[in-house]
Parts: structure tokens; C-alpha cells; sequence
């Protein structure tokens, strides 16, 4: 039993508005808003605005904690704990780590993939804010298949990302990565494999797996040739997904066939659509459609592909996820809100109540009686960037720069 807290004096996001108004947490719940203390602790949040603690629907930044440097590795337990701190003094409450289970060795590959889900089980009691993962299951890694099998038996559910990251290194580099064919087409354009081209892009991929260029060659020619089992693999994933009524993801659709594709096997979340064709047709179809919250911030994606101001204005984009930038989240609503593309409580919802929604968490992601108390509080001068005093993850502190 913890002791029941009022935060008081801030104003509140709420659903449709933001307003003046005391919250009331016992027991890890809002139990109200505006209603009797009843002997409740105080929170003094005057001049403050408290928000429901984000969501990170999609988040990879925790891998420059387990390698800052090339095939430089530190201690898993030390990198998760890290990464668990920034996320609660970022104000995100859950996370969904884009752990990438890859056939390529090093960072991504599936033994550092169970040994990431393995540690973050032991470590749960010591972690300030809900951490699970998003397995960004690479669909040509076959041999991933029994982890993902076990993750999803795990405590705290996965997600399941469909990621071909494969068919997009060897595109002909003629055609433009957004537009590019549907990654199961019989006549995928490739590139010339023995090319020097080739091998200067490969280059940076091998450092990452600590092989040399030709290896890593080597290993993705052999790897292309699994080619015509994969849909049998996406398949059996999918059903798995599906039985476990996990949320399941498509990340980097170019085309309507690769969306259509994966919602018929049950993905229902357009991660990143490389193109508004694609993300018009998800929203027809009533997808989820997320892309970065970097893109946001910055004002345009880094890769040239959507910028997410613009669709979001557009209402082609329900969620922003961290991508590779923890801090992104919370400076991507400053941006949009000072770029006039909507008002709080609409902004919030990309980056909260959104992202719950689409990963099935009906119990966050929203101030109101009845909820798990995953809240940020933001000293958020006007004209100035927010930055979060305190986080509660149902209702625990996870963060707090209170003096």
C-alpha cells in the first residue's frame, strides 16, 4: 500500500482540454480529479503542467548504451539501467525497446537479442518505468524464431515488428528506398553484389557486426538465397502474434501491397511509411500509423522520407515514437504545438494516450479516474522548452528533479 498523493495546482492534460485541476493517486490509480484529499500528501505543482507519462511505441536509442562505441560493449546490466534512468528523466512511463533479432553477428544478433530480454527479466524489480521490447524480428533471421516464441511467453508481453532490412541493402540503388518495390516481389531489383558501391555501403553494417567488409558479403549473399522461405517464416510469426493477440507491426512500407500484406496477417500498425500513398491507404484501412518523433523535432526526416509536421497536419499519423532519440518525444509536441499544428491535449495523444491504444495498454496513456498513475509533471515556461520534474510510473516515482 502506498501512501495516497495529490498533485495539486498544475495545469492538467486532460483528454480534450487542458485545465486547473487537483489529481488524487492511491494505490498505483487515479482515483480522481478535484475530489477530497482525505488526508492525501501534497504535491505543489503550481506554475507546472502534468501530463500522462508517454508511450515509446518504438525505441532503439537503448543500443548506445550497450555499444557507445563501435565493438565497444558494456555491461548489460549497467546499459539497461541507464537506459531505464534516461527514460523515466525523459518522461516516458513505458517503453518498447526496437530490439532488432538480425542474422547479422554483434549488436543485433539474436544471442545479444535474449541476452537483452533476459536481463531486462531479471532486472524488472529494480527498473523505474515498465520497459518490454518490440521484437524487430529481421523476417530472412529464421533462427530467431524460438526467442520470439519465448519472449511472447514472457512476463510482459512484446510487441512483433516485421523488418526487412535484407531486401533494402541489396536494392539497386537506382531505385529510391521510398518507393521501392514490395520486399516480396519475384522481381525485386538488386544491386550488383560484386560492386564497389556495394562494398563501401556494406562496410559500416560489417563494423557493426566486428566482421570485415567481405565477410559480411559473403553473409548476406548466402542469406539472400533463404529468400523463398521467408513468407512461410513472416506467416508463422504472424499466427504466433495473432494467437498471443500481441500488437504487431510493418516497418518501412513502400507500397500498398507490403501494408495490405501485413494487415492481412494481423499487423495493424504502419511503422514509418516510407510514402503518403502508403500512409493514405493505412489510414482508409483504419491503421495505426506512427513515424518519428526526430522527424518532429527536426522538421523533416533524415532520410528524406515524410516529414511527420506535415502529416501529421494531414491527419496521416497517430503516434510519434523516440526512433533512435529518447528526448525527441517530448520536444517533437514543443515544435508541433509552437508550429500551430495543434494544441496540447491534441499533441499528447501522439506520444501517449496513441501509442497505449495501439499496443493494446488500455490502462494508461490518459488522466483520468480509473488509470494507472503514469504521469509526467513539465516546468514549461512559455516560449521556452519543457523539461520534466517528475515522473510516476504508476504511481512510484521514477524520476524526480525536485530540489
Amino acid at each position: 500500500m502506498m501512501q495516497a498523493f495529490v498533485i495539486s495546482g498544475a495545469q492538467v492534460v486532460l483528454d480534450d482540454r487542458v485545465e486547473r485541476c487537483e489529481v488524487r493517486i492511491e494505490d498505483g490509480r487515479i482515483t480522481g480529479l478535484d475530489v477530497a484529499r482525505d488526508g492525501a500528501r501534497i504535491v505543489d505543482a503550481r506554475s507546472q503542467i502534468l501530463a500522462p507519462a508517454m508511450v515509446d511505441i518504438h525505441g532503439d536509442a537503448f543500443e548506445r548504451q550497450l555499444m557507445p562505441r563501435p565493438n565497444v560493449f558494456f555491461p548489460l546490466e549497467a546499459a539497461l539501467l541507464e537506459t531505464d534512468r534516461q527514460l523515466g528523466a525523459n518522461g516516458i512511463g513505458t517503453a518498447y525497446h526496437a530490439l532488432t533479432l538480425s542474422w547479422e553477428p554483434g549488436l543485433r544478433s539474436v544471442a545479444t537479442g535474449a541476452d537483452v530480454i533476459g536481463t531486462l527479466d531479471r532486472l524488472a524489480p529494480r527498473l523505474t518505468v515498465e520497459n518490454r521490447v518490440q521484437l524487430r524480428w529481421e523476417t530472412f533471421c529464421f533462427e530467431a524464431i524460438s526467442l520470439i516464441e519465448s519472449a511472447i511467453a514472457g512476463p510482459l508481453p512484446p510487441s512483433v515488428a516485421f523488418n526487412d532490412h535484407t531486401s533494402m541493402a541489396l536494392l539497386d540503388p537506382a531505385v529510391p528506398l521510398q518507393t521501392r518495390p514490395f520486399d516480396l516481389a519475384p522481381d525485386y531489383p538488386l544491386t550488383d553484389l560484386s560492386g564497389a558501391d556495394f562494398r563501401a555501403k556494406m562496410d559500416a553494417r560489417a563494423k557493426r557486426g566486428n566482421v570485415d567488409a567481405e565477410h559480411y558479403i559473403r553473409q548476406i549473399t548466402e542469406v539472400w538465397q533463404r529468400r523463398p522461405e521467408v513468407p512461410a517464416a513472416i506467416a508463422r510469426v504472424a499466427a504466433m502474434g495473432r494467437a498471443a493477440d500481441l500488437p504487431m507491426l510493418s516497418h518501412d512500407d513502400s507500397q500498398i501491397e507490403a501494408r495490405d500484406h501485413y494487415r492481412g496477417l494481423g499487423a495493424r500498425i504502419s511503422e514509418f511509411p516510407m510514402n503518403r500513398t502508403v500512409a493514405e491507404a493505412a489510414r482508409a484501412a483504419g491503421d495505426w500509423i506512427v513515424l518519428g518523433a526526430p522527424n518532429a523535432m527536426r522538421g523533416g526526416s533524415h532520410l528524406g522520407s515524410l516529414g511527420a509536421g506535415e502529416m501529421i497536419a494531414a491527419g496521416l499519423c497517430d503516434i510519434l515514437a523516440s526512433d533512435y532519440y529518447y528526448p525527441a518525444m517530448l520536444a517533437a509536441v514543443e515544435r508541433l504545438r509552437r508550429d500551430g499544428v495543434g494544441n496540447l491535449a491534441q499533441l499528447w495523444k501522439l506520444v501517449s494516450g496513441n501509442p497505449a491504444s495501439a499496443s493494446g495498454l488500455t490502462d494508461r496513456g490518459e488522466i483520468a479516474p480509473g488509470k494507472r498513475a503514469d504521469l509526467v509533471l513539465l516546468d514549461w515556461p512559455e516560449g521556452h522548452a519543457p523539461a520534466p520534474r517528475a515522473t510516476w510510473v504508476a504511481g512510484r516515482t521514477a524520476y524526480s528533479a525536485a530540489a
